[in-house]
């Protein structure tokens, strides 16, 4: 544990937070051993982790191949909903259903997929969801903070927004502009890359471009497991969504490497 916790706070606050940080590694498999706690203004909790990796069983946030399926857990709209709760915007019930979400881990995603043919994986956090699928493309920025069309690789990608799982008022916030400062930099950051059809509207990319806490993982997975994949994870009950394809350079019917429509 790492935590800054103010000591005119009530101690047991602190008390909960750690008894909920030690509970979610129990359930990831691992131990908690120690830590470090410092008086301070604001309250900032989090873990330093340490451990091993089979690369045998490493899956990478590039790799994806043309023809690959892009699944994602989950849905979108975290950082949309908490910001919204700040401003009175966000009912109890939609910060319920955020709040579920953000607790759940995405162990049981990772078990599901392992088996299939996963060419490239990522979590969804705080890029945003458009962020982290163009360093699946391999898109990385050569210089300064901001992607630009020269830094694209050979691989481009189709997403279809009627397939991407919301949390609920999500979408409605961003509609009204609810939105967040994380997500106005990962627009800066990506947005240059992506070719917007006329009908995905300023709040459906505004989710598309939020911040996310504990958000799910997207997997590009060979075309040939995807249905299996898709299936495996919701007879699990993991929320899952086929949600777009990698296609060749181009082969997303535009200049730029991202398309949504």
């Amino acid at each position: 544990n790492i935590v800054c916790f103010p000591e005119s706070m009530d101690l047991n606050i602190l008390g909960r937070i750690l008894e909920g940080g030690q509970k979610k590694v129990l359930e990831a498999g691992g131990s908690l051993v120690g830590g470090h706690s410092i008086d301070d203004a604001g309250v900032k909790y989090g873990l330093a982790v340490t451990g091993f990796v089979n690369p045998k069983k490493m899956w990478t946030n590039d790799g994806a191949k043309e023809g690959d399926v892009l699944i994602f857990t989950k849905r979108l709209g975290t950082g949309i909903l908490t910001a919204g709760r700040n401003v009175g915007e966000t009912t109890d019930a939609q910060l319920s259903a955020c709040l579920r979400q953000m607790t759940t881990l995405n162990r049981g995603a990772a078990e599901a997929a392992s088996g299939f043919e996963i060419h490239a994986a990522t979590d969804v956090t705080g890029f945003g969801f458009l962020g982290h699928l163009t360093e699946m493309l391999g898109i990385l920025p050569h210089a300064g903070s901001r992607l630009k069309l020269s830094d694209a690789g050979d691989l481009s990608c189709v997403i279809y927004r009627e397939e991407i799982p919301l949390l609920p008022g999500a979408l409605s916030l961003a509609s009204n502009f609810v939105t967040t400062g994380g997500g106005q930099k990962n627009r800066n950051y990506c947005g240059d890359l992506v070719d917007f059809a006329p009908s995905v509207t300023f709040g459906m990319q505004e989710v598309l471009f939020d911040p996310q806490t504990a958000g799910g993982l997207l997997f590009a997975v060979a075309e040939k497991d995807a249905n299996a994949l898709w299936a495996k994870l919701t007879s699990l009950g993991i929320p899952a969504a086929m949600v777009g394809k990698i296609t060749e350079k181009g082969g997303n019917g535009s200049a730029l490497p991202v398309v949504v429509c």
